[in-house]
């Protein structure tokens, strides 16, 4: 089904109840109901029959996942994350109640990002994270805090995890990996009411283990999808970025995050446009590090590190002609680098169909398929 949406486009459309358009931050109000609370496959569906809605033009058409052949071009470039994702959380305690810890990233000296929340999913507080809090984890191991990561926010920390416990650790840092590997569990929120296996969590591109939570703007994807659009003339290429943990309830700017983007990679965009095709990143981790590597002049490098790219109306996309993303939670920097790519207006209209029309937020929710108006 396809809705002409001309009126919500232009700049003097009315936002509707709930959505503020064309505004630097998108404000609405998320009903429970239309927050995910479990795979699809939990809810009798394949992974590439959630729903699907594009923007492309001034219409908005209402589809499924496994039409997506219907919507690209022979000559198009579809750029994936082939991030997998690790069971970065593990039970603790933080001033002697219970807590979780999340595994954001590692750090080049051995240290590790770290968020503490608590059983329901709240970042904690109060004067339990300090620096040299011990946080206990399995097999006789700690955590021990040793600052704050991020400048005037105390939700990151980083942490110490050495191989011996006691005042004068032996032996440097614990294997984390191993440790995450035999006793983690993937990172959930609130909305999800129950714990699920990492297999729900693996994307088809998922080969780098690295990311503390899924890239899941690539979960819809099958191997026969992905084969369809090959043989229909549709290209791929991949990028790593290892995501770190979100925050979508604070409000805060993208965290620094580690990223490459190959040569090939880099040829095949640059051709692809050379070509009068489109680059169609999947998921906004794929456009920050798309952005990241690319030049004022428009042209994808070879690059690879940490990224503080942070993507607005102030600094607009420059290599991303589209994105296939899911839908991001009111507050969520995400929406500022949906905006970046295609603009203010097309972001408030698709958000505001998709609250009428019951579309699914989060990880296990439904996907849209958005191109520059």
């Amino acid at each position: 089904m396809t809705i002409d949406t001309r009126a919500e486009f232009g700049p003097s459309a009315d936002s509707g109840p709930g959505v503020a358009l064309g505004s630097a931050a998108i404000e609405f109000a998320l009903p429970d109901e239309l927050s995910a609370t479990a795979p699809p496959e939990a809810r009798g569906l394949t992974r590439d029959a959630v729903r699907l809605m594009v923007a492309d033009g001034p219409a908005l058409t209402h589809a499924r996942f496994r039409e997506l052949p219907s919507f690209l071009r022979p000559g198009d470039l579809v750029v994936v994350n082939n991030s997998a994702m690790i069971t970065a959380a593990v039970d603790t305690e933080c001033g002697g109640e219970p807590a979780v810890l999340h595994f954001s990233t590692w750090l080049d000296d051995g240290g590790w990002v770290v968020e503490v929340r608590d059983p329901r999913g709240i970042p904690w507080g109060g004067s339990a994270l300090k620096p040299g809090a011990y946080l206990p984890l399995p097999d006789g191991h700690v955590a021990v805090l040793r600052a704050p990561w991020l400048a005037g926010s105390s939700r990151l920390w980083i942490a110490d995890v050495p191989a011996t416990i006691g005042d004068a650790p032996e032996g440097g840092a614990a294997d984390v990996r191993r440790l995450l590997a035999r006793h983690g569990r993937p990172i959930t929120y609130s909305y999800v009411a129950e714990r699920w296996s990492a297999s729900y969590y693996r994307t088809v591109f998922g080969i780098e283990p690295g990311s503390a939570e899924m890239a899941s703007a690539g979960r819809p994807f099958t191997e026969s999808l992905v084969t369809e659009l090959v043989a229909g003339g549709v290209g791929f290429a991949p990028i790593t970025l290892h995501t770190g943990v979100s925050s979508p309830e604070t409000g805060e700017p993208p965290s620094p995050e580690r990223f490459a983007v190959l040569e090939m990679t880099a040829r095949l965009v640059n051709a692809t446009h050379a070509a009068g095709g489109r680059v169609v990143a999947v998921g906004t981790t794929v456009t920050r590090a798309l952005e990241t590597a690319a030049g004022a002049d428009g042209l994808v490098r070879p690059m690879a590190g940490w990224t503080e790219l942070v993507l607005s109306a102030d600094r607009p996309a420059r290599v991303v002609d589209g994105l296939i993303t899911g839908w991001h939670a009111p507050g969520a920097s995400h929406l500022h680098l949906l905006e970046s790519v295609v603009g203010a207006q097309v972001v408030g209209a698709t958000y505001r169909v998709a609250l009428e029309s019951g579309y699914l937020w989060h990880e296990f929710g439904d996907a849209a398929l958005l191109f520059r108006n």
